[in-house]
């Protein structure tokens, strides 16, 4: 009898195991052994699903709000199930007793692998193994395989399998669980059963394709229904092989050739070799880890953890022309609804960014798609231009809800999307920073430039004169220290608008080189120069209150003010541990801050302020902070690695690294934590890595752990991929492209002109140390 390990198990730095069944975790297990490539995104339930299961089977960018307070990621129904009687009894961690049980997640494969122990009332014992994948070749395609041997007497096998569409959305507050499709049709065709279901406000029609085989005695059979019986004999296995086929469509109400098509989809895979399929899906794999791994020479468990971040952001995106994007718990859970925030631009679209373009291209495209939408919502509130939701699903409209739990678990009403606008320079962020890293001229000219300018008209329009002051403020708003609700002058806000509208009007003025373009936009948005040259006008009179002595920036007007108090105490993991004497609704009238607010203006801004300003701040504001929010750890982490506070950085990074793994904030059983994600990796990179974007122009200076001996990993660049192996002290370099031009880029500070198509080593303190390498 094989084990499935000795098939598909790889070392244990591409391993997250399970080795026991613990009942409390099964729903954390299922966010962490998640599986997906993309578009589909399924929870890592056992087969049998056991008590207390969350099946989830998500598709990118699949909404639908009936019978909730607004639109939520759409649980479909579930193709997972295969449960198996023995002799009347069911085979399941429940109900039967387990004497080993072990689940391993091989990142690498981007496969889940179980073996399971059962013994009956009797004592007669079975040997359960399964593997499943989503394949990443086929994004359409998920396959399960299942041996089962009764290893002490014959047996009796019952079989009950199918595609369950009693699955429901979970239970959020007052409103109870929900369905958010309805069945439409099913039936059985060429040995196979189809279910065709529609969302409940028939936005999609979405058509499931699913038949299995099993083989025993060397003999393949497929299966005409999906209940039967089997009899083995003693150490005799049986293996079943279960293929599905999910593909969704615009709602029609005849949807025969959605079926017909699906179904050519499902039939290539469902005749085909389970071995071809699985290997297909590995080389998929294979390929997408030897651009988005990032080796870190030191610690077994370290690389495991660092892998875990990166499988879960492979696995929660992909390129649909702007269909989807990156939702706030990936594809992997229903928290926060499935909604896109903030997180997506500025957390998780670095990591794209330089790994897959496309996919970053594909996040700012979901923006583009929506800004007719973001235009209405401006217009609604008595502005111009455009101003995007805070909370974000199928269409673009606001879907913040309006009452959710706070992190004290008190039931509180929010406010977000009133106040935290904040993200609308976001984007406009996110999309500059792509067009420096890519150069895509294309995109800007069709999509970038309409958004840039767009919305910095309604930065123009939000902002007021004060005529007393002789300023512009931007008040009633919440910047991302979500503690202090409705504040005036966020220095965030303020800040980031400044940069939006200066960037805005440079760009502007740049596009008079390519005048078509520019008579083009000009007609379409009616712009004219004067308007432009209010933006500059209204981004250098924002009020900002920086002080000339101390350099500490003031998070908001009237934030001094406010009462100081010290943390007394933090917990294992070095976490501020909020006084008992404080309620959540008291923190507004503390110092006290949520997660990043000015140390995240400074991350962003990274070449606007200078290091002794960030170091003022940093001192200030990191006793303040109660990371209330994992979105925060990580870029404290990040600019402690620029101030030089490397033991923190590393202990906050591990922080960070560790969010879902282990489950540190006590909710990855509602699906993983996308933005810590993205934050890790740009620790890890940005941060230690030390390669980021200085002046446009792509900078490495590593910041290393002492500990770690070297860091290997590969970034895009003006679509040439930069190869680094990286020491504190060492650089080598190799710029892949079959342009012949020399490539600036720095160096440890300085600018450096590189020959492409060749490896280069530079050492910190002597350039020109190696003549044979320098160019």
């Amino acid at each position: 009898m094989k084990n499935i390990y000795s098939c598909y198990g790889d070392d244990e730095t591409w391993n997250i195991r399970e080795s026991e069944w613990v009942t409390k975790l099964q729903a954390v297990r299922e966010s962490q052994f998640a599986l997906g490539n993309g578009y589909l995104g399924m929870r890592g339930v056992l087969e049998e699903i056991p008590h207390g299961a969350q099946p989830g089977t998500y598709l990118s960018g699949l909404y639908d709000k009936m019978a909730s307070q607004v639109d939520e990621l759409v649980n479909l129904p579930n193709p997972i199930n295969f449960k198996f009687t023995v002799e009347g009894e069911k085979l399941d961690l429940y109900a039967m007793d387990v004497t080993d049980h072990t689940r391993v997640l091989n990142m690498k494969k981007g496969m889940l692998l179980r073996q399971t122990m059962y013994s009956d009332t009797t004592k007669r014992r079975y040997d359960y193994q399964s593997v499943r994948f989503v394949s990443m070749h086929n994004k359409h395609i998920g396959v399960m395989q299942m041996t089962l041997t009764p290893l002490d007497g014959a047996c009796v096998l019952d079989i009950n399998t199918g595609i369950d569409t009693s699955v429901d959305n979970v239970e959020i507050l007052s409103e109870g669980s929900k369905k958010h499709f309805r069945v439409k049709e099913l039936g059985t065709s060429h040995k196979a059963g189809y279910l065709t279901v529609d969302t409940m406000e028939k936005h999609n029609t979405i058509v499931f394709w699913s038949g299995f085989y099993y083989e025993k005695d060397g003999k393949k059979v497929y299966a005409k229904d999906n209940i039967f019986r089997l009899k083995l004999r003693k150490n005799q296995t049986v293996t079943f092989t279960k293929i599905f086929c999910i593909k969704h469509f615009p709602y029609k109400h005849d949807c025969e050739s959605y079926r017909k098509e699906t179904f050519k989809v499902f039939y290539n895979a469902f005749h085909g070799n389970f071995t071809t399929l699985a290997a297909n899906h590995i080389k998929a794999w294979e390929r997408t880890w030897k651009k988005a791994d990032v080796l870190v020479f030191a610690t077994e468990h370290l690389q495991m953890r660092i892998r875990f971040n990166i499988y879960h952001m492979l696995i929660c995106a992909h390129y649909d022309s702007g269909f989807s994007s990156v939702g706030a718990r990936t594809l992997s859970g229903e928290g926060y609804r499935g909604h896109i925030f903030w997180d997506a631009e500025i957390f998780n679209m670095p990591f794209y960014l330089f790994k897959f373009p496309n996919i970053a291209k594909n996040m700012l495209m979901y923006r583009y798609r929506r800004l007719d939408v973001s235009r209405e919502i401006a217009e609604r509130d008595g502005f111009k231009g455009a101003r995007y939701a805070w909370e974000s699903a199928r269409t673009g409209e606001e879907q913040t809800p309006e009452w959710a739990r706070d992190f004290d678990g008190t039931v509180i009403k929010i406010h977000t999307h009133d106040y935290e606008i904040h993200i609308t320079a976001d984007i406009a962020y996110a999309l500059y920073k792509y067009y420096v890293v890519t150069g895509d001229e294309e995109f800007m000219n069709h999509y970038g430039y309409e958004m840039l300018f767009e919305t910095a008209r309604f930065w123009v329009s939000r902002a007021q004169y004060n005529k007393r002051k002789k300023r512009y403020d931007i008040n009633n708003v919440i910047g991302p220290d979500e503690f202090h609700v409705d504040v005036n002058n966020n220095a965030f806000t303020n800040m980031m608008v400044k940069w939006h509208l200066l960037t805005a009007a440079r760009m502007y003025k740049a596009l008079k080189n390519n005048k078509k373009v520019a008579k083009t936009l000009k007609e379409k948005l009616k712009l004219k120069d004067v308007e432009v040259r209010e933006w500059g006008k209204v981004a250098r009179g924002l009020y900002f209150n920086i002080n000339k002595k101390t350099n500490i920036i003031e998070q908001f007007e009237g934030y001094y003010k406010l009462k100081n108090v010290e943390v007394e105490e933090t917990d294992e993991n070095g976490m501020p541990i909020l006084p008992s004497r404080y309620k959540a609704e008291d923190l507004d009238k503390t110092k006290y801050v949520k997660q990043a607010d000015v140390v995240m203006l400074l991350c962003l801004l990274d070449d606007v302020f200078n290091l002794k300003t960030k170091k003022e701040n940093y001192n200030y504001y990191v006793p303040k902070t109660l990371h209330k929010s994992s979105l925060s750890c990580s870029m404290h982490a990040l600019l402690a690695c620029e101030v030089g506070d490397m033991k923190r950085a590393y202990d906050l990074f591990n922080v960070a690294l560790r969010t879902d793994i282990s489950d540190s904030y006590g909710n990855t059983k509602e699906g993983i934590h996308a933005a810590s994600l993205g934050g890790t990796w740009q620790v890890l990179v940005h941060g230690f890595g030390g390669v980021g974007i200085f002046k446009e122009t792509l900078s490495i200076n590593p910041r290393m752990p002492r500990s770690w001996s070297k860091m290997c990993f590969a970034v895009s660049w003006k679509h040439h991929t930069v190869k680094l192996e990286l020491t504190n002290n060492l650089i080598k370099v190799r710029i892949g492209t079959k342009d012949k031009k020399m490539i600036e880029i720095g160096i440890f500070g300085k600018r450096v002109q590189i020959k492409p198509n060749k490896v280069h080593i530079f050492t910190r303190k002597n350039l020109k140390s190696n003549e044979e390498y320098y160019y």
